[in-house]
C-alpha cells in the first residue's frame, strides 16, 4: 500500500506523487554510504588530534539533518521560485567568494576557506549551484529575446567567478564551472564556430595554467611522469589492491591510516579496501543512475530554463564525481575535490544538498499553472 494516496492534495501528498522517488532513493543510499565510509576513515585522524573516534561522523550527522531538510524543502519549489532562490543565494555568496583571497585562510597553498567562530565555509561550493541556475535563467532570457543585456551579464558573471577562483587558486573548480557554463551555452544554441573557439580557448587556458600556477605544474608533471611525491595516489591504488573483489570489511582497512586525506578527497580508496570492487561499482552505478534519471526527465521537458538548469546541475554532480574517482584511481592528476555525499565536508554536503534539491524540484511532474 502506498504511504500516501493519489487523492491526497496536501503539499506533502502532491510532492510525493510528482517527485522522482527513484532519484531520491539513490541520493539517500549515497548519503548512507557516506556516513559508513566517513566513520571507517576518520578514527585515526581523530585520535591523532586528541578527539573521540566518532568526532567526524558526529559533525557530519549534525549537518545531515538540515541538509536533508534543504533537499526536501527546496524540492517543493516551482521553477519560478527556484530562479529567485538561486539569485538570492548568488547575491549572498558571490561577495564572499570575492573576499576569500583577501580574508580567507591558507591551507596547503590555497586560500579557499573563510573561518568564522565555530565553523569554516567554502563560498565557491555555494556559488557553483547558484550560478548554474542563474546562468540558465540568463541564457533563457537571451534566447527568448526578452533581455538583450542578459548574455553580457552572463558572460561578466562567469568571468568574475572564474577570476576569483583562479586567485585562490582553484584550477579544478574553475574547470568544473567552465564546463558547466559552456555546456549550457552549447545547449542554448551556441554557434558551431564558437564551439570550436571555446574548445581551443579551453586547451589554451590549460597551457597557460601549466606555466602560471606552480602547484598545477607539479601535479601535471607527477601525473605524466609518475615521478616525485606520488605517495597519496600510490597508497590509494594499494588500498584497491588490498580490497580485491569483496573487500576486507567495514573498519578493517589499514591503508587509510597512511593516506592524509582518506576521509575527504581519497575516501573512495577506503571504499575500495573495505568494501571491495563490487560495492565500489555499485556506488559508481548510483552516481550514473542519478545522472541518467535526470537526463530522462530533460528529454521530456518543454521549458528551456528547466532544461538548461537541470542539465547544468547534472553536469556539476556527475563531473565532480568523475573528477574525484579518476583522481583516486590515477586516471587524471590529483585534485582536491570531494566525492558528492560521500566525502567528509560541511560546505560540500550542504551545497550539494541544495543542488540536488533544485534538481528534484526542476524534474518534478508539473501540471497547469505549475508549468510556469
Amino acid at each position: 500500500m502506498p504511504p500516501l494516496p493519489r487523492s491526497d492534495r496536501s503539499v506533502l501528498g502532491r510532492w510525493w506523487w510528482t517527485v522522482d522517488r527513484w532519484m531520491l532513493a539513490a541520493l539517500i543510499i549515497l548519503i548512507g554510504f557516506g556516513i559508513v565510509l566517513i566513520q571507517a576513515a576518520t578514527p585515526a585522524v581523530a585520535v591523532e588530534h586528541g578527539w573521540s573516534n566518532f568526532y567526524f561522523v558526529k559533525r557530519q550527522l549534525a549537518l545531515l539533518v538540515p541538509s536533508l531538510g534543504l533537499i526536501f524543502g527546496i524540492s517543493l519549489l516551482p521553477p519560478s521560485k527556484i530562479k529567485l532562490f538561486a539569485a538570492a543565494m548568488l547575491a549572498l555568496f558571490l561577495p564572499l567568494l570575492v573576499a576569500t583571497p583577501f580574508i580567507g585562510v591558507e591551507i596547503k597553498g590555497a586560500v579557499r576557506w573563510i573561518h568564522v567562530p565555530g565553523f569554516s565555509i567554502q563560498p565557491s561550493e555555494f556559488v557553483k549551484p547558484a550560478f548554474v541556475v542563474v546562468s540558465a535563467w540568463l541564457f533563457t532570457r537571451r534566447c527568448e529575446r526578452r533581455g538583450e543585456p542578459a548574455l553580457s551579464v552572463n558572460i561578466a558573471l562567469y568571468l568574475l567567478i572564474a577570476t576569483f577562483l583562479l586567485m585562490q587558486p582553484d584550477i579544478g573548480m574553475t574547470f568544473l564551472v567552465s564546463v558547466i557554463w559552456f555546456g549550457q551555452f552549447f545547449l542554448a544554441g551556441l554557434p558551431l564556430a564558437l564551439v570550436g573557439a571555446s574548445v581551443l580557448c579551453g586547451i589554451g587556458s590549460l597551457f597557460i595554467a601549466y606555466h602560471t600556477f606552480p602547484h598545477f605544474t607539479t601535479r601535471m608533471n607527477k601525473f605524466l611522469s609518475h615521478t616525485g611525491d606520488t605517495y597519496q595516489v600510490d597508497r590509494a591504488l594499494a588500498a584497491f589492491a588490498n580490497g580485491g573483489l569483496f573487500g576486507r570489511g567495514p573498519g578493517e582497512g589499514t591503508v587509510k591510516m597512511t593516506i592524509p586525506d582518506a576521509h575527504a578527497d581519497f575516501i573512495f580508496a577506503v571504499a575500495g579496501e573495505e568494501l571491495g570492487m563490487l560495492w565500489c561499482l555499485f556506488i559508481i552505478g548510483l552516481f550514473a543512475f542519478i545522472v541518467m534519471r535526470g537526463l530522462m526527465h530533460i528529454r521530456k521537458e518543454n521549458s528551456l530554463f528547466v532544461t538548461l538548469a537541470a542539465s547544468g546541475l547534472l553536469i556539476e554532480f556527475g563531473l565532480q564525481a568523475i573528477i574525484n574517482l579518476s583522481s583516486t584511481m590515477r586516471l587524471m592528476p590529483a585534485k582536491g575535490m570531494t566525492l558528492p555525499f560521500i566525502s567528509y565536508g560541511g560546505s560540500s554536503l550542504v551545497a550539494m544538498s541544495i543542488s540536488m534539491g533544485m534538481l528534484l524540484a526542476l524534474t518534478r511532474k508539473r501540471f497547469g499553472r505549475e508549468e510556469e
